[in-house]
């Protein structure tokens, strides 16, 4: 991941020093990569929001989850706010579950074929992670498995049929 950093002139002389401090810089392979990826990120970006509202109104069908959090949904509380600001939304999403039991929850994700299990968000591989809800903008119950998906460029329907053995395999 690269970025950058916008300062006023006041602030920027500490921001220099920890720069310098820290030794960060970008290396030419790296500059390389990220310009190479940028060149195809609108077409990838897309694919992954296709697929994420697709698999998130999946989701909403299923008896076992509770809510989904994707701001691109009709349902999502903040779909009005996200419907105002974006034009678009990102593949990460996250499933609230019904009141059931960690090991039930692992079930599902251990046999996943299609998600790794991890949080590198930017990559264009599904992936799911756990997350505990400790501090939210809306009310969560924090006693509910949450998952947290990242849905990647695979196709659609191998994703949902993997998590549809992952949801059977919780019962």
């Amino acid at each position: 991941m690269l970025g950058s950093v916008t300062a006023t002139a006041a602030a920027w002389p500490a921001i220099d020093k920890m720069h310098y401090l820290l030794g960060q810089c970008v290396g030419p392979d790296d500059a390389y990569l990220a310009q190479r990826g940028l060149r195809t990120l609108a077409v990838r970006l897309a694919r992954h929001q296709e697929s994420a509202l697709k698999v998130a109104q999946w989701f909403e069908q299923q008896p076992e989850v509770e809510r989904v959090l994707y701001p691109a949904l009709p349902s999502d509380p903040g779909h009005a706010l996200w419907k105002r600001d974006f034009t678009g939304a990102s593949g990460l999403l996250a499933v609230v579950f019904k009141p059931v039991n960690m090991q039930k929850v692992a079930a599902l994700t251990d046999g996943l074929k299609l998600f790794g299990i991890g949080a590198s968000w930017g990559g264009f591989e599904s992936l799911v992670s756990p997350v505990r809800a400790t501090r939210t903008a809306t009310k969560l119950d924090p006693t509910r498995p949450i998952l947290r998906f990242h849905i990647g460029l695979e196709d659609t329907g191998d994703l949902i049929a993997d998590l549809r053995a992952g949801l059977d395999r919780m019962h």
